[in-house]
């Protein structure tokens, strides 16, 4: 085997085989190719600007570069593992259509900064993908939320029955997790909106190239300041992976309850066939796969985050192979987001909702006993927590009487504490007690169609 004709000028011979095979990177990061392309654009175009490269050789470098975008999107590059990477396939291809010219694109520039500003560019693009995707989820429980305003369902804490709450309500909580995910990528992407490119190796470079001109080509806001930061820096990969690792969290929340909700033993949605799957040996079974699996997906994107924190956690400055280990856990926990964002934009979109459900279960637990004790407070001015022990009192009477707590007689009440009138029942209903919480955030259906006004001009 010969040594690579790019860098091996330094070597007699070529790396053992088993040397390709843990150094070659090419079989994934060719998802870098289009910025790739654009960052060599962007050095070419500089370079003749300087006077650093004649214009003839930026002339073909150009016309080349554009042949090998147009063969990329045919599917014709002819990726090659002898050349290790997607700069080095983008070099040598080059060179194979424009002759020696190809060999000046690489003046005052490094591998090191180059993959540097690729895998930047990717990631912020990832950063916009993904927030439009939570836009398009935002959308969906947006829509569901203005349909079910008025549905009432239980609200949980520890799992059992609390509070009643309208489903529209329920749905939001979800938008405005979306809403602070959208955020936190919007900052992710402003952070990383520096430009690497012109750091070269390490240290910078000793020919007069304008990092400005080659920052403001590729989108970013200006070139990062310190050479040796700009090559070995991957906090905008963790952050990224960070911001992700929540976000896929927040959905893994969501496709929990949507598995919980589609059981029989809840029966408050049905999933569409579209996004249900069936039992090899059960016919009788409908299977929420997708929501099960979007569930799964965190594990992904987690391990992603906790393995790039690995790598980096000892390497000293600057740029080490080891982080030639940063993309493929970047590029598999935004496949996995990607996925399961649009896995649960389709399902919140094609399922069906069973109010009758979602009030029988609001009706169990005694969920109207904060409200009895709101009601002790506000019309027999107790102490609240003298009223939260004489409605525990009321409950418990309840449950001897094997009735609810609005169907328990005024006379039974009234045992517990004589004051009690037969106004309280007034508020003891699931629709009073929904209708009563309008203080701002709260579930009343007033409120929340604010909020779905809210959210209606907020999205696009």
């Amino acid at each position: 085997m010969s040594a690579n004709k790019i860098w091996g000028g330094r070597f007699e011979k070529g790396p053992a085989s088993i040397m390709e095979d843990i150094n070659v990177s090419i079989d994934f990061d060719k998802r870098l190719a289009e910025q790739d392309l654009a960052g060599s654009e962007a050095h070419a175009a500089m370079l003749a600007k300087t006077g650093i490269l004649e214009k003839t050789d930026s002339d073909a470098i150009a016309e080349g570069l554009a042949t090998i975008r147009a063969e990329l999107a045919h599917g014709k590059f002819p990726f090659r593992r002898e050349f290790e990477d997607i700069h080095m396939n983008v070099e040598a291809r080059l060179t194979e259509l424009i002759g020696e010219a190809a060999g000046r694109l690489h003046t005052a520039r490094s591998r090191n900064d180059q993959v540097a500003t690729d895998f930047r560019l990717w990631v912020r693009e990832a950063c916009g993908r993904i927030r439009a995707g939570l836009t398009a989820l935002q959308t969906a429980l947006v829509v569901l939320a203005e349909k079910h305003a008025d549905v009432i369902m239980p609200g949980f804490t520890h799992m059992q029955p609390a509070q009643p709450v309208t489903f529209g309500h329920h749905c939001l909580a979800y938008v405005e997790m979306a809403e602070r995910d959208k955020g936190r990528f919007a900052d992710a992407q402003k952070r990383m909106n520096e430009s690497p490119l012109g750091a070269a190796a390490l240290a910078g470079t000793p020919f007069p190239i304008d990092r400005t001109m080659t920052a403001k080509a590729l989108g970013f806001s200006g070139p990062m300041r310190n050479s040796l930061d700009a090559v070995s820096a991957r906090d905008f990969a963790l952050e990224f992976l960070a911001d992700a690792a929540i976000c896929s969290v927040h959905l893994s929340r969501l496709a929990e309850e949507i598995v919980l909700w589609s059981s029989p033993a809840y029966g408050f949605i049905r999933l569409s066939d579209a996004f249900s799957t069936g039992s090899s040996i059960m016919p009788q079974k409908r299977n929420p796969d997708a929501a099960e699996l979007v569930r799964a997906k965190v594990g992904r994107v987690l391990g992603a985050f906790v393995g790039l924190l690995t790598v980096v956690k000892g390497l000293p400055l600057a740029y080490a192979k080891d982080l030639q280990e940063d993309k493929e856990p970047v590029f598999a926990a935004a496949d996995a987001l990607d996925l399961s964002l649009a896995a649960l934009s389709g399902m919140l979109g094609d399922l069906t909702i069973n109010p009758a459900a979602m009030m029988r279960a609001a009706e169990k637990g005694y969920p109207t006993a904060t409200d009895l004790a709101d009601w002790l407070v506000k019309n027999l001015k107790m102490p609240f927590r003298d009223a939260h022990s004489v409605a525990a009192k009321a409950v418990a009477k309840a449950e001897s009487l094997n009735v609810g707590l609005k169907d328990v007689p005024l006379a039974e009440l009234q045992s517990v504490e004589p004051r009690i009138t037969k106004d309280v029942f007034a508020v003891l209903s699931l629709e009073s007690s929904v209708a009563a919480r309008t203080s701002f955030g709260g579930t009343a259906p007033s409120r929340v169609k604010e909020q779905i006004a809210h959210w209606k001009g907020q999205l696009p």
